[in-house]
């Protein structure tokens, strides 16, 4: 009996490792590492072709692909996995339920991870006031961030600058939570709530930013919340207004932090931020423990990384909390706020073609997430993607103490994530390079060219590097000192998106798929 029991623990330990693990928030956990140890990833795939006007692919064209789902018509946000289950969040430009009219708003799929069918969906309508000057949610982008699933909850920051609870079961079993208005809240202003059904998302709790905290968006929402312990911890989006003249909140905080089972408002930031805010904040926090002590890690819109202390217990009363700062950190070098007279910079865009190769300067703020590793923090800096190219700088900073260990110019203006794995830091820029560092200190090993210009973040999986470029190219490298070029991938739209791997299976998102990837997966 003992070696029955022996031999079934020893087999049931395999299939765990075979299978990999989940993917359940961006980054794959706190530290917002963009890598995984997971082995047999495959470096090759054929993304097919739509059979007709419906855009569904046929199956019988690609390669390695066990399943494909057709998505908006752009889509930036990235899709997680947990039990069993996938959220993506995209725009609502191919919905096609007659209960729901297209509004250039967002979508936010659930879809099961064996078979790609959708489960639930939650239609998010486009954010509009009477006052066209603080409208920003007219770029068609939807969900522009991860969601952040933790046991049957997802907590996503919707396109119309709302916090959103969801019941990963969706309405299957029932209208469940404090928010009971999701026909309502599904469709645009004045029309007739929706008739909900078992394949429309479940609203626990909503906690709207805009309206609540208050705070005025530039361009989109973004953030993929962390969830710790009984909190959400979420940042703001708060921006300039749409002539990028004044921003109408400069008080308003960057980061809040929620009861994780009411939504209610516990704690914020008293930094002021917005008072220096350079155009908009769409980074999101990371978590590092330091000496017992967490410390969540944001990149705000003055181009400045804050370590605030992390809650330990819910405050008492109705007043939030005000979150410390442990200390911070300025991810733009002195020279790009400063001439040499001393004379403070201007905030410099250049909205010029990538192809014009007209170059900016000046500060910037932090849009990617820092990314932690080993008790080091590395974080970048960039602009809007239609800023242009301009300088950027990798930064690499002591999680303790908040000071720099090194720092790298060579890096451009970037929107992306590192991926550090096996002794490597791997990072994208705007211009199209892809760098490999060593992360203790800072010298590069090579750079690639991928001549096309780069929202994705790197991700490394398996030896290998995998980044998406927005002339419709996965490039694959081989990860390590020396630069060698794997594969180079043809796809059907261009790719803001980040790779993903959970339990065995790369997802690739492009602007309007969804891709399931393994190497027992249909082949040509």
């Amino acid at each position: 009996m003992k070696i029955l029991a022996i031999t079934a623990l020893l087999t049931a330990l395999l299939t765990t490792a075979a299978l990999g693990e989940d993917w359940p928030e961006w980054g794959g956990g706190h530290n917002r590492n963009m890598a995984s140890s997971e082995k047999n990833i495959p470096m090759s795939f054929g993304p097919g072709k739509p059979k007709d006007d419906s855009r569904q692919i046929d199956p019988s064209t690609t390669k390695n692909v066990k399943w494909s789902l057709v998505l908006g018509s752009q889509t930036y946000g990235n899709p997680v996995v947990s039990d069993g289950k996938i959220i993506v969040g995209t725009n609502d430009g191919m919905l096609k339920d007659e209960r729901f009219k297209r509004t250039r708003g967002g979508l936010v799929i659930c879809c099961d991870a064996e078979t790609g069918k959708i489960l639930w969906q939650l239609v998010v309508p486009r954010f509009r006031t009477n006052n066209r000057q603080f409208n920003y949610d007219d770029l068609n982008l939807g969900i522009c961030n991860s969601a952040t699933i933790e046991g049957d909850r997802a907590y996503i920051v919707s396109s119309r600058g709302d916090v959103l609870c969801l019941d990963m079961n969706g309405q299957a079993d029932g209208n469940d939570g404090v928010f009971k208005d999701e026909g309502k809240y599904m469709v645009d202003v004045g029309k007739p709530p929706a008739k909900i059904n078992k394949s429309d998302a479940d609203i626990i709790w909503r906690y709207d930013m805009i309206a609540e905290t208050p705070m005025n968006p530039q361009d989109a929402s973004s953030c993929a919340v962390i969830v710790d312990g009984d909190f959400v911890y979420a940042g703001t989006s708060n921006g300039v207004d749409r002539g990028h003249v004044r921003c109408k909140y400069p008080d308003a905080p960057s980061v809040i932090v929620l009861d994780k089972k009411t939504g209610k408002l516990l704690a914020m930031d008293d930094e002021k931020t917005s008072r220096q805010i350079l155009h908009g904040q769409w980074s999101s926090p990371a978590m590092v423990t330091v000496n017992g002590k967490k410390l969540l890690l944001y990149g705000c819109g003055d181009g400045v990384l804050y370590a605030f202390e992390a809650l330990t217990k819910a405050p008492k009363g109705d007043k939030p909390e005000i979150l410390k700062v442990a200390w911070k950190y300025d991810c733009s070098p002195k020279e790009y706020r400063f001439d040499k007279n001393g004379k403070k910079r201007k905030y410099e865009k250049r909205h010029a073609s990538y192809k014009s190769g007209k170059r900016g300067g000046g500060p910037s703020e932090i849009i990617a997430t820092p990314a932690v590793h080993k008790g080091r923090i590395y974080v970048s800096i960039g602009q809007d993607s239609r800023h242009g190219m301009g300088d950027g700088a990798l930064s690499c900073i002591d999680a303790a103490t908040g000071k720099r260990i090194w720092i790298s110019k060579l890096v451009d203006r970037t929107m992306s994530t590192c991926s550090i794995l096996d002794g490597f830091l791997y990072v994208s820029d705007y211009t199209g390079n892809l760098h490999c560092f060593d992360p203790d200190t800072g010298k590069r090993h090579w750079v690639h060219e991928t001549k096309s210009p780069l929202w994705s973040s790197t991700f490394a999986v398996d030896g290998k590097v995998f980044l998406g470029t927005e002339d419709r190219e996965l490039w694959v490298l081989k990860a390590g000192k020396e630069k060698k070029v794997l594969n180079k991938i043809k796809l059907l739209e261009k790719m803001a998106n980040t790779p993903v791997v959970a339990n065995g299976v790369l997802y690739i998102a492009t602007g309007r798929y969804l891709y399931a990837i393994s190497a027992d997966g249909k082949k040509k």
